[in-house]
């Protein structure tokens, strides 16, 4: 493929050797990580802006990263334009900190001379703030499709769906129908990093998907496919699969018809998820399980808004020694 960068007649700029051990570090985080193509855009993104930055700097060599380099780099995000906004955030600027410190770490178990990545600090970020909708905003939405249509039937299984499994949106649209096991209401999925889990699903979303389901009359193997159009014999399964925009839209489209209050994403029916379970009195160790997460401190996001303990604990003794 020609690069698009170089014009015809000019000889393409050669790699610089930071350049080179990103590229071989993507590679790493294709083959052997399994990495989203996802995380991968965005690594590639963010370590190619510091390989722009280093090569400007005059900076071409990995080895040639220290603490002066490095603060000067960080300075130049807290100062770097973003449309619109201003400045990126502090969270983006520790996002591509983040990424070059894995780079630093990964070359360094391969037994480059680099300087030790536990020497850049991340940004410090404000908490994150957990949106998540009321039960009975929850009963709002999931009654908003209309389903006198294949269209709103679908809709509702897939509003159904998300509130009863906490799936992420592209974990979603990747099932397909015969992988989905109704008698025992479970499916496998493969989430962010290649983890596989199994996922469960009420009696309820089960039987809605079902009746979604049973109601089409094609073959595709995709679980939830658009219904706008004509498809001919030709068709592919992979052109008919709802994208994850397509989704998206649409539960906004349904939080905006029964006049929800919270920018409602798909997300937001995770976290939703999370937290119906954590306030009924589940342990964090079997969300953490249900949700897919690595790390047990994603999922501790939850719990300074659902520690039900420290709720019974206020109810019993706020106010009884007056």
């Amino acid at each position: 493929m020609e690069d698009s960068s170089t014009l015809p007649g000019e000889e393409k700029k050669p790699q610089t050797q930071i350049e080179s051990k990103i590229n071989d570090f993507l590679t790493y985080m294709t083959i052997e990580r399994g990495s989203s193509s996802l995380t991968i855009r965005n690594y590639r993104h963010y370590l190619m802006r510091f390989a722009d930055w280093a090569e400007s700097e005059g900076v071409f060599e990995i080895s040639e990263l220290n603490d002066e380099i490095l603060r000067a780099y960080r300075l130049f995000l807290s100062n770097l334009s973003a449309r619109k906004y201003g400045t990126i955030s502090r969270k983006t600027q520790g996002y591509h900190v983040i990424a070059l410190r894995s780079m630093l770490k990964w070359l360094i178990r391969n037994d480059e001379v680099v300087m030790s990545p536990d020497k850049i600090d991340l940004p410090k970020i404000e908490e994150r703030i957990v949106k998540y909708l009321t039960p009975e905003q929850v009963d709002q939405l999931l009654s908003a499709p209309t389903l006198s249509s294949l269209t709103g039937r679908r809709d509702k299984a897939i509003l159904e769906l998300f509130f009863s499994t906490g799936l992420r949106v592209s974990e979603l649209t990747r099932l397909d129908r015969d992988k989905v096991n109704f008698e025992r209401r479970e499916f496998g999925v493969v989430g962010k990093g290649g983890r596989a889990r199994v996922v469960f699903m009420s009696e309820r979303a089960s039987e809605w998907v079902r009746q979604y389901v049973t109601a089409r009359r094609d073959s595709y193997s995709p679980l939830f496919i658009r219904h706008k159009g004509t498809f001919d014999p030709s068709t592919e399964d992979e052109e008919t699969r709802l994208t994850v925009r397509s989704v998206q839209r649409m539960v906004k489209k349904y939080a905006k018809k029964v006049k929800i209050p919270v920018d409602v994403t798909p997300h937001v029916l995770r976290h939703s998820f999370a937290t119906d379970l954590l306030v009924a009195g589940a342990d964090i160790r079997s969300v953490q399980e249900m949700l897919g997460h690595k790390n047990i401190a994603t999922t501790q996001i939850y719990t300074h808004v659902t520690n039900k303990h420290l709720k019974d604990v206020h109810d019993a003794f706020h106010g009884k020694g007056r």
